[in-house]
């Protein structure tokens, strides 16, 4: 078989991948909706804003100003210093004494050797909280004055028990716009999004709650739960050990039958994760292999299609236009149009910057990077180092 024959091949499976995860991403679009408005003057349940921080003093006063702007008025805020190594503790203390309103800073308990740090801050606060809905938020979130209010009528509308908010990313650097967009890229076009919500109409029932766990997913920087449906699964101590905690949490709502939603943040929380490329990396490699499963075959898969679909044809494109290979361009251009078409959909929809579209197999390269530090880090037993602790 020739290298032509191959090519083409490979080009003709990325077209056909691209053409059904639009489909996917064309959906998502319609179901995977804002928070709801409420619509009537109903009770206000109390609402325990829950927020653990380890050095986050560069953000954790802007998340405090965007609460205490909120039109929701029965809550409570409660933040845990994790044991922070700069200003954040001073922060958190001098902006309670300004707003009384506040419920006063917490100091975190030392960390025990069978826990990760997020999910233990996270245990303590929900034991500290004393609202009928507990919401766990990042430090490095922000929210619209409406989104409390929000929250609440998109519980009752919906008859949840847990929902999460995949927030609007504020994108600054470079490389801050070329990775993080690929992430949200991910969700939209693989997972239909009314699936975490409901079992899928067209699965025979006896397979729709063997797979149930299957359709997970949750973004950590904003959840929320009924108070009952938190306790009822044992709350974060039954992910102590969990790096990607958010999903394993989603799974264990589904897994007892309670229900859970996602909805996009445009409009009512947004985040900035990471500003320096150093950091984005750090980052991600603390939670990319476990994302996975750590099964070592599906994320060496996952890499190889990722090259196939979106990188090979930006390569093959100027080499089938110089020798002129008509069918090489026609397959290769086809599949650019699409993924970039997939790019100005998501630009558009989450108010990102749409030339960096241009950019998605350097985004996807830089991925490939990191797929390779976190394969030398499993297999030599590293523990990647986050704010000063190994995960």
């Amino acid at each position: 078989m020739s290298t032509i024959s191959v090519v083409t091949g490979l080009l003709v499976f990325a077209l056909i991948y691209l053409l059904a995860t639009s489909a996917v991403l064309l959906r998502n679009r319609f179901e995977l909706t804002a928070l709801r408005f409420s619509e009537t003057d109903e009770a206000q349940p109390k609402i325990s804003v829950c927020i653990p921080a380890r050095n986050e003093e560069h953000n954790i006063g802007l998340l405090l100003k965007s609460l205490i702007q909120q039109e929701y008025k029965n809550f409570e805020v409660l933040v845990l210093d994790d044991h922070s190594e700069d200003q954040t503790a001073d922060i958190v203390q001098n902006f309670a004494s300004e707003n009384p309103g506040f419920r006063q800073l917490h100091t975190g308990a030392e960390k025990p050797e069978n826990w990760l740090g997020k999910p233990w801050a996270c245990h303590q606060l929900g034991q500290l909280a004393s609202g009928e809905l507990l919401l766990f938020l990042d430090a490095d979130t922000t929210l619209h004055p409406q989104t409390l209010t929000r929250i609440t009528a998109s519980f009752r509308h919906d008859g949840l028990d847990m929902l999460t908010v995949w927030p609007q990313q504020r994108l600054g650097t470079f490389w801050e716009k070329t990775v993080i967009p690929l992430v949200y890229y991910a969700l939209v076009t693989l997972l239909p999004a009314i699936y975490v919500y409901r079992d899928p109409r067209w699965m025979p029932k006896y397979f729709r709650k063997k797979f149930r766990t299957a359709f997970s997913a949750a973004c950590g920087q904003c959840i929320a739960f009924n108070r009952d449906a938190y306790d009822a699964i044992g709350g974060h101590s039954s992910v102590k050990n969990k790096i990607v905690e958010d999903v394993e949490l989603a799974k264990m709502i589904k897994k007892a039958g309670f229900r859970i939603r996602m909805y996009h943040g445009v409009g009512s929380v947004m985040c900035r994760m990471y500003e320096k490329e150093k950091e984005l990396f750090n980052g991600f490699r603390k939670n990319f292999l476990a994302g996975f499963g750590y099964s070592i075959p599906l994320f060496l898969l996952a890499a190889i299609l990722h090259l196939i679909v979106f990188v090979l044809p930006f390569i093959v494109l100027p080499v089938a236009w110089y020798h002129i290979y008509e069918r090489l361009f026609f397959l290769s251009a086809s599949s650019i149009g699409i993924i970039l078409m997939h790019r100005l959909i998501l630009s558009v929809w989450f108010r990102w910057d749409p030339v960096y579209a241009f950019t998605h197999p350097i985004g996807v390269l830089w991925f490939q990077r990191l797929g390779i530090r976190s394969l030398i880090d499993y297999f030599s037993g590293t523990k990647p180092d986050w704010k000063g602790r190994k995960v």
